[in-house]
């Protein structure tokens, strides 16, 4: 089923970039498109995927806490409370207050160009 669906979006696509057929060709395939998107079963299908996607989702985050929790990198990841420290936030010094291994005095600031 989702080869299908690829495959029509790709057929799709073709069609709008590569089409001689002019303006009306292209208003109508919008036309079908936004139709087939509001309708009520394509929005329940979107719904229970949603739904299932958050779900598998969850099952996936609560699995890695709980095998990676009781290691020393699961360990640098979780704050005091035993929740993950959230995505770019730094990490809090050791107890004694020294920089860990292997790191220098400097800071990226993400202004270089790549």
């Amino acid at each position: 089923m989702r080869g299908k669906l690829v495959f029509l979006g790709g057929l799709a696509a073709g069609f709008v970039l590569g089409s001689r057929a002019g303006r009306q060709a292209y208003d109508e395939l919008v036309h079908t498109a936004r139709k087939v998107k509001d309708s009520p079963t394509v929005q329940e299908a979107a719904g229970v995927v949603q739904a299932q996607a958050t779900k598998l989702y969850e099952q996936g985050k609560e699995t890695v806490t709980d095998k990676i929790g009781n290691t020393r990198l699961g360990d640098r990841l979780m704050n005091a409370n035993g929740e993950p420290v959230a995505v770019g936030a730094t990490l809090s010094s050791n107890s004694t207050g020294t920089k860990p291994k292997g790191t220098t005095g400097t800071t990226d600031t993400g202004t270089g160009t790549l």
